[in-house]
Parts: C-alpha cells; sequence; structure tokens
C-alpha cells in the first residue's frame, strides 16, 4: 500500500488530479472516501449513469431509499 501512496502523492505533485468514478453509498458513509483524500490525494469524484444504474440494480445498498421513494427497479 505505501508504493500506491506515494506513487499517487507523485501524480498529485506533478499537478495530476485523481478521480472516482465509483460512487457508492459506502464509500460515502464508511469513511472510505475520507481516507482515499487523505491518502491517495483523490481531488475528484465523477458519477457514470450507467455505472450508477448499474450499481443499484446490483446492490442492496440503495433499497430503502428506493422503498422510501417508491421507486422501483424493472
Amino acid at each position: 500500500m505505501k508504493a500506491a501512496i506515494r506513487a499517487t502523492e507523485k501524480l498529485h505533485d506533478l499537478g495530476q488530479s485523481l478521480w472516482l468514478d465509483n460512487i457508492t453509498r459506502d464509500l460515502l458513509i464508511g469513511g472510505t472516501l475520507h481516507r482515499y483524500v487523505q491518502e491517495f490525494s483523490v481531488t475528484g469524484l465523477t458519477s457514470n449513469p450507467t455505472i450508477f444504474d448499474h450499481a443499484i440494480k446490483n446492490s442492496r445498498d440503495y433499497d430503502a431509499i428506493r422503498q422510501k421513494l417508491k421507486i422501483s427497479i424493472k
């Protein structure tokens, strides 16, 4: 893991922005995003609608909010 941290720090020092294209509820509330920002110099997030749609359909992480909003998955 130290090699990965050094590599991302080096990219950051060279002016490269590191982005994640994987936003999940666990990433946001589980502390992982905070750790990525601190340890890997992640500077941004992006959401591909297709990936997000896939995450909702193939995960139980969003069941409660879907039920609350009365959203069904087809």
